[in-house]
């Protein structure tokens, strides 16, 4: 799905019931409005649902996790304001599962690890950065990853995030010396402007927030450079 392009007939579903609606965001297009203006995914999936199931009046689509703008992959929306609440409940006892794949610069000094750090948030300027602990304002932010393989000087990370905080991932690994590929904002100095970031969310699983049975959702990235360094079954979840 190329920028601008935002019908729904564009966006692939994973999953949908009366409760929930799964799925793959088209990358360079918002989750919800923004200062830009520019159709968002929140307001596309009401109008879809509306046509779709002739509802009248508002629609309900409840937002449970974010994707930043340029990050495209598996999301899952609340089509009712009991399934939200439910839903934000398990992101907050961290059994609603977030598995990320990214492209980052350079090779890792460990095939796997943890990286924790405080991370505290510029709403003026919408940057994030790492701070010392016990500054105010500041959160923790932890993820585990796994290299999943290495080429070009680039290397492809599994990434489960523990926490969600704004540009996480992308915050703590340009901090660790590996920036993600693309990423105009926290990796500038070893991108090209007008690279799309290399970071998909491939993997959503949660408890359904009715049936209580574990619904996943997956996604592989698009087979285009660099994710097609790498076969797309190299991934174990």
């Amino acid at each position: 799905m190329n920028q601008g392009d935002t019908s729904r007939s564009n966006i692939p579903i994973l999953y949908e019931d009366n409760h929930l609606l799964g799925i793959v965001k088209p990358v360079n297009v918002p989750t919800q409005e923004d200062a830009s203006g520019d159709p968002d995914l929140v307001n596309i999936l009401k109008q879809d649902i509306k046509e779709r199931y002739n509802k009248p009046g508002n629609v309900y689509v409840g937002l449970v996790h974010r994707l930043d703008r340029p990050v495209g992959g598996a999301m899952i929306f609340a089509k009712t304001s009991k399934a939200a609440s439910r839903l934000s409940d398990h992101v907050r006892s961290r059994s609603f599962r977030k598995v990320y794949l990214a492209v980052v610069h350079g090779t890792l000094s460990s095939p796997q690890g943890r990286l924790t750090d405080m991370l505290l948030k510029d709403p003026k300027t919408n940057i994030v950065s790492v701070v010392p602990k016990g500054r105010d304002g500041a959160k923790e932010a932890i993820l585990d990853y796994k290299v999943i393989g290495t080429s070009n000087s680039l290397s492809l990370v599994q990434i489960e995030l523990l926490t969600g905080r704004s540009h996480q991932i992308r915050v703590q690994f340009s901090h660790a010396g590996y920036p993600l590929y693309g990423d105009q904002k926290y990796g500038r100095e070893v991108n090209k402007v007008g690279q799309q970031i290399a970071l998909w969310s491939v993997f959503v699983g949660f408890p359904h927030p009715v049936t209580k049975e574990e619904v996943t959702l997956a996604s592989t990235p698009p087979s285009q450079y660099p994710w097609d360094l790498w076969p797309q079954d190299i991934v174990q979840l």
